[in-house]
């Protein structure tokens, strides 16, 4: 671990064995911290909207509104987010950012207990600890190659991501339980008390952060465009920003019929299909646990790419359902277990491939920029389902997303992957 390498970037750090992470005392702090955290995290946003609905009666205008409060923070303030991450150490950020959720969701069952809880302060609420999390978000994926190497990027994803897929399994089954037995407020409590633990285990990290350089004469409108042309001038970032953007368009397609096309018309109960969406997380296990052993094998580029496709080819199938019986059942369980493991692939080896080839300086603007076009084309995307949905059907709609998905692998496919940079 002593030794370096200089990776395409031109920045050197410190060499990491993939194999070594679990001994890895730093990356494990941070592992455990986000652990909890995530886990906490799950249950508070089911219990938030348990909350709404039970406590506060709100109506579905306002459910509508809590769901934008929960949205905005990323799409007005990412490229902000973005340039100060690379302007300050990343770790104290993340601590600042998990201190400000502690404040913030202790404030709902605090007001509760007073019998002082209005729906206008949980908007508040959604909307500040959205913008902690948009800058925890970019904090964490600048901070982590600095501390486990970027040899060992894929890996630690990896690990992290398979962590997230048990708390979406485990979390999501709690959170109704704790709602009912000890009430929304308590429940979220317990995610504010899940950021305590992650203040602390990243306070315990004990490898140094060296502070970022900054020009005397820089400015915020300056750093943005610098993040932009850093995407623009290299042709392997700009394809994994382009395919990931055309990738947006097709989840916003998605997440607008889904549901609609599932239970309309094809005339699935809720209870069945939430069932079947189980088996999603732990697909999402699966593909965490082999990812890094893909993306040795065949390359970070050709992950992505088989990931794109075989999530296309998932989507593709529901277009072969019809009605409600064993066979439409078959292929929705084939999609989850295709589209959620490969996805994750997917997903996984995609942020490694940035957090590996963008300049460590410029680190926080480029994963802002892509987060931020993202969220832009899924923008798009929702409302392009919305219009197709209602003018050729939603079937259709569907597969337009699939073959999206489709062009979004073939953009990445003939990305050139430099072993040294992607593996």
């Amino acid at each position: 671990m002593g030794n370096a390498h200089v990776n395409l970037a031109g920045a050197s750090t410190p060499e990491v064995k993939s194999q070594n992470l679990f001994r890895h005392a730093d990356f494990m702090k941070l592992w455990t911290g986000e652990t909890i955290s995530e886990f906490g995290s799950k249950v508070g946003g089911v219990a938030i909207s348990f909350l709404a609905v039970i406590a506060l009666h709100a109506t579905p205008a306002q459910m509508a509104a809590l769901a934008v409060w929960r949205t905005v923070p990323a799409l007005m303030f990412s490229l902000f987010a973005g340039v100060w991450v690379d302007r300050i150490r990343r770790r104290p950020l993340m601590i600042g950012a998990d201190l400000a959720n502690i404040i913030l969701l202790a404030s709902i069952p605090a007001a509760a207990a007073f019998g002082a809880l209005r729906i206008e302060q949980v908007y508040l609420v959604m909307f500040l600890t959205s913008f902690a999390d948009l800058l925890f978000s970019v904090g964490y994926r600048a901070y982590l190659p600095t501390l486990v190497g970027r040899d060992a990027i894929t890996q630690a994803n990896s690990i992290l991501s398979a962590t997230e897929a048990v708390a979406e399994i485990g979390a999501f089954g709690l959170a109704g339980w704790l709602v009912q037995w000890l009430t929304a407020p308590i429940a979220i409590a317990t995610d504010a008390v899940s950021f305590v633990f992650s203040a602390v285990c990243l306070r315990l990290i004990s490898q140094r952060e060296d502070a970022p350089t900054r020009h005397k004469d820089s400015r915020v409108a300056r750093e943005i465009l610098e993040g932009a042309r850093g995407i623009l001038d290299d042709s392997r970032l700009l394809a994994v920003a382009v395919s990931a953007a055309v990738g947006a368009i097709a989840h916003g397609i998605f997440s607008t019929v889904y549901a609609l096309y599932f239970i309309n018309e094809l005339g699935f109960a809720p209870g069945p299909l939430g069932m079947i969406y189980a088996t999603g997380g732990a697909a999402s296990f699966v593909g965490a646990a082999i990812t890094t052993r893909t993306a040795n094998r065949l390359g970070v580029g050709r992950a992505m790419t088989l990931g794109l496709a075989a999530m296309g080819a998932g989507y593709g199938l529901l277009t072969f359902a019809h009605g409600a019986g064993l066979a439409s059942i078959a292929l929705l369980v084939s999609q989850q277990l295709i589209g959620d493991s490969f996805g994750t692939i997917y997903f996984v080896t995609q942020m490694s491939f940035i957090q590996k080839v963008a300049p460590a300086d410029m680190m926080g603007r480029v994963v802002a920029s892509v987060r931020f076009l993202g969220l832009g084309a899924g923008l798009i995307g929702s409302l392009l389902g919305a219009l197709m949905g209602n003018l050729v059907g939603l079937r259709y709609a569907i597969g337009l997303g699939a073959l999206l998905l489709f062009v979004a692998a073939a953009i990445v496919m003939r990305l050139e992957a430099d072993e040294k940079s992607v593996r």
